[in-house]
Parts: structure tokens; C-alpha cells; sequence
């Protein structure tokens, strides 16, 4: 048999979930599971629990969208791994229920909205760098391995009489450093 379970999340403990508790016990859950966490943490205890406790056909309800989670991203992540599972989600206040058409048709709008929204910013990056590319500057941490240190390097294990490990030590970089330079010079 189905069953309705409710998922109540404050902030803080200063907070009282009061509000939450009775409007999902209003609605009928057979149990409601309560965190005091920030919604940016996606692992919540009581969350995490009840997401062991759900089965095939059951239903999880909210009292508010933002009571799973802030981020859209996170709630299209759990939202989906709970139709994977076949649970089916319900935000009170909202009216957004996953186990009607209508609102399977809103989750996906709103997934497709946020994949939207991550091709935008990627879109954006690429632009942002390329950019800064024609101007002349380029990302990442800059190089430790100045022309004069590729030269010392190549110089010492040309000798035959150093290690690759006193050559790093010797000018203060990795190993790994120095074998990287040591095949990309001549």
C-alpha cells in the first residue's frame, strides 16, 4: 500500500517547523520526517532517511518547494531520483504534485529551464575566456618553471650526476615538474 510521507525543514533551531508539521499532517502523511539544516546542504539527516524509507508508489510531500532545497539544481536531482524510484512528490503550497500529468509536465519545463539556465553560463564562460584569450591573457595558476629553472634542470640532468629529486629540490618544484619540463625541452 502507498504511503504519504512529509518532509518538514527549518534553518535553524531558533525556528519552528510548527507550520510545516500541520499543514502536512493536514494532508494526510503517516509520517513526517523534520531537519533543522540549511537547505544548500544537500545531505540532510532526516532527508537522507527518508529517502531509505520510500518505496515503489509512495508519495513524499513539502510544505514548500524550498523546504527539499534552494537550489533548482538540487530539486531536479532528487526530484528525478525519486521518479526513478517511482515515488512521486508533492509541494503543498504550490500545488506541484509529480504524480499527475500536469504536474509531470511542470518538472520537466522546470529541468528544462535549468539545463536552459547551465548551456547559458557555460556559454557565457567559453565567451568570457576567449576574450581574455584575444587579449593576451591566459587562465590557470601561472607556471612555476621559468625559462632560467627549465635551463638550470636541463643542465643537471644532462650532468648525469644529480637525481630528479635534488633537481626539484634545487629549484623549488615537484618531481613531477621537473619530468613534465625535462620532455618538453630539447
Amino acid at each position: 500500500m502507498a504511503h504519504l510521507y512529509g518532509y518538514a525543514r527549518v534553518s535553524t533551531a531558533l525556528q519552528d517547523p510548527a507550520l510545516q508539521v500541520d499543514a502536512l499532517t493536514a494532508a494526510g502523511c503517516v509520517r513526517i520526517f523534520t531537519d533543522t539544516a540549511s537547505g544548500k546542504n544537500d545531505r540532510r539527516p532526516r532527508l537522507d532517511q527518508l529517502l531509505e524509507v520510500v518505496l515503489t508508489g509512495d508519495v513524499i510531500a513539502v510544505w514548500r518547494l524550498d523546504r527539499l532545497g534552494r537550489s533548482l539544481r538540487h530539486l531536479i536531482v532528487t526530484l528525478n531520483d525519486l521518479a526513478e524510484q517511482g515515488v512521486g512528490f508533492r509541494s503543498l503550497t504550490e500545488g506541484f504534485d509529480t504524480t499527475t500529468a500536469g504536474g509531470r509536465l511542470l518538472f520537466n519545463i522546470m529541468g528544462s529551464l535549468a539545463e536552459f539556465e547551465r548551456d547559458l553560463i557555460v556559454e557565457r564562460t567559453q565567451a568570457g575566456l576567449a576574450a581574455a584569450r584575444a587579449r593576451g591573457r591566459h587562465g590557470g595558476r601561472p607556471t612555476v618553471m621559468t625559462p632560467e629553472k627549465v635551463k638550470i634542470a636541463r643542465e643537471m640532468y644532462d650532468a648525469h650526476e644529480y637525481s630528479v629529486e635534488t633537481i626539484a629540490k634545487t629549484i623549488g618544484v615537484s618531481r613531477m615538474t621537473v619530468y613534465r619540463h625535462l620532455d618538453q625541452s630539447p
